[in-house]
């Protein structure tokens, strides 16, 4: 295989596994609490992040107070608040309307880009940000698959869920912001293991606030939080920067477009759920987004250096 398909193939199962997690979070939230099940899923996944340390050698970055607070931040949005969320997400709304929502990551980061950080966007962008609020606006007024609530309270469910799951893919936006703000270089590696670990720090109060000691033990909740610590966040990590390593960042990010297609397939298979004519919809209105955004990510790095593909590849990281 040539290097440059073996990079998308890796993206492309990272991307799937990404999707994956949609399915993975409906199993774990009706059988255990979000924080627990998210201080659960670092402490699986940090022994093998360390261990692949040991073996490659890589050593924990020399970081400062304003670096190890913007890692604080960091992980408490991208890691435990957006897990928290799509987990809290996931017990109103259905697998393929969070994985519609999740899809949008793109246009959010660029539409965060541009308020805090001055960015300049380009028609495309405008473009990508106004689909993606459109795809959102019309899963969630149309969409259906959310479990009914007592006294008929669906609409209110769904929108309760979608706004959770929205959420969820803020906090991986201002994750990407606050990554742009560091200084001191960090390996994908290196962060992906500092990630895990505060975020098990920092989700570990809340855990035990929730007494998930008092509930009954539920098997297949516990095995939706393992393989969501093993395949998307471990393996995906490796697949997606071996992968980003081969191709473009703007091809990279092309390849987020497998989210919420991935996702309604799985929900489909394992969920049962059903697409109507507003998913449909919602999915043209947020592949299109995804597209432009990856077209003028091309545009735009065809005229800097070719090392600045590393840093885009790196920005538009999964939640890891």
């Amino acid at each position: 295989m040539g290097r440059h398909f073996t990079g998308y193939l890796y993206c492309a199962l990272a991307m799937v596994g990404v999707g994956s997690t949609v399915v993975a979070s409906k199993l774990i939230v009706h059988g255990l609490p979000p924080f627990t099940a998210t201080a659960l899923r670092f402490g699986i996944a940090l022994p093998v992040f360390l261990l692949a340390m040991a073996l490659t050698g890589e050593r924990w970055p020399r970081v400062g107070w304003r670096e190890a607070s913007l890692l604080i931040l960091q992980s408490g949005s991208g890691s435990v608040g957006y897990t928290v969320l799509l987990l809290s997400g996931m017990r109103l709304a259905s697998a393929t309307d969070a994985g519609l929502i999740a899809g949008t990551l793109p246009a959010v980061a660029a539409l965060f880009a541009i308020v805090a950080l001055r960015e300049r966007p380009g028609v495309m962008t405008i473009a990508a940000i106004a689909l993606a609020t459109a795809g959102v606006l019309v899963c969630t007024v149309g969409g259906a698959g959310a479990p009914p609530l007592a006294g008929g309270g669906q609409p209110a469910a769904v929108w309760l869920g979608n706004l959770c799951v929205l959420g969820a893919v803020l906090c991986e936006a201002v994750f990407i912001l606050l990554n742009k703000r560091l200084r001191t270089p960090v390996s994908p590696l290196q962060m992906s293991t500092l990630m895990t670990g505060i975020g098990l720090l920092l989700s570990l109060v809340p855990a035990l606030l929730e007494r998930p000691w008092a509930a009954a033990f539920d098997p297949t909740a516990m095995l939706g939080v393992v393989y969501y610590a093993l395949v998307p966040t471990v393996v995906g990590f490796f697949l997606w920067f071996a992968g980003a390593a081969r191709i473009a960042g703007a091809q990279a990010s092309a390849l987020t477009a497998l989210v919420p297609i991935s996702a309604a397939g799985f929900s489909a298979v394992f969920l049962h759920e059903h697409m109507n004519l507003a998913h449909w919809w919602a999915f043209a209105c947020v592949l299109a987004g995804v597209a432009l955004i990856a077209v003028e990510g091309r545009y735009r790095s065809g005229q800097r250096a070719p090392d600045a593909c590393v840093k885009v590849d790196r920005d538009i990281r999964s939640e890891c």
